[in-house]
C-alpha cells in the first residue's frame, strides 16, 4: 500500500494486469482493514477478482487484529497468506540457547537483531516450554497457533532447509490449542 498514490489508481493498475492475461487474480500486501474494504469495493467495480491479502502474523505480531484486516477479510470472505509466521526464526529453538554463528542475527542484523532477541528470549523460552507440553516443536506450535481460526487461508513458512519444511509439517497434526493455551499464548506473548 502506498499512501501517496490513489487507492482508484493503484487498482485501475492491478485490474490492467489481470486483464491482460499477466495474472488471473489480485492479491494486496500490507492493507489494514479499512483500506482493504475500500479496495476490495473498487475491484468488485471493475469485476475483477480479488481473493488474498499478504501481511506478517505470527504470536508476536498481531497488527493484523489491531488494524481490522483479520476481521474486514472474515466479513468479505477475502484471504489472508501470513508470512514471517515464525518470526524471522525467533519462533524456532533456534536462539533458544544463544545465537548460532550461521544465523540471521550474526550475519546480518537488518531486519532481526540481537536487542529484539534479548528482549524477547524470555517469552521465547516460556513458549517453547508450552510447545514441549503440547508434544510440539515452537515451530509446530507456531504455525499452527497462526492457523488457529478459518481467517488464514495460507502460510509463507521461509524455510531454508528441507529438514525444517518436513518439521513444519507436522504442526498439521495433533489437536488444537485449549483455551488456557491460548491465554497463555497471549499473556507471554502480548506483554512485550
Amino acid at each position: 500500500m502506498d499512501k501517496e498514490t490513489p487507492l482508484e489508481e493503484t487498482m485501475w493498475a492491478l485490474d490492467q494486469i489481470v486483464r491482460s492475461g499477466k495474472a488471473l487474480y489480485v492479491g494486496l500486501s500490507n492493507y489494514d482493514g479499512e483500506t482493504m474494504k475500500e479496495a476490495s469495493k473498487i475491484l468488485k467495480e471493475l469485476k475483477c477478482p480479488f481473493i488474498i491479502n499478504q501481511n506478517s502474523y505470527n504470536i508476536f505480531n498481531r497488527t493484523i487484529e489491531n488494524n481490522g484486516l483479520k476481521a474486514a477479510s472474515e466479513e468479505l470472505g477475502k484471504g489472508i497468506i501470513s508470512f514471517s509466521p515464525l518470526a524471522q526464526g525467533l519462533l524456532t529453538n533456534r536462539y533458544i540457547n544463544g545465537i548460532p554463528k550461521d544465523s540471521r542475527i550474526a550475519i546480518d542484523g537488518r531486519f532481526l537483531n540481537e536487542t529484539e532477541l534479548n528482549n524477547k528470549i524470555t517469552a521465547i523460552r516460556q513458549l517453547n516450554e508450552i510447545a514441549k507440553q503440547r508434544g510440539e516443536t515452537l515451530a509446530q506450535m507456531a504455525l499452527k497457533w497462526v492457523r488457529k481460526d478459518n481467517v488464514i487461508t495460507s502460510v509463507l513458512i521461509g524455510a531454508s532447509k528441507p529438514e525444517q519444511i518436513l518439521d513444519n509439517l507436522h504442526s498439521m497434526e495433533g489437536s488444537g490449542f485449549t483455551q488456557e493455551e491460548l491465554n497463555r499464548i497471549d499473556e507471554i506473548s502480548l506483554n512485550l
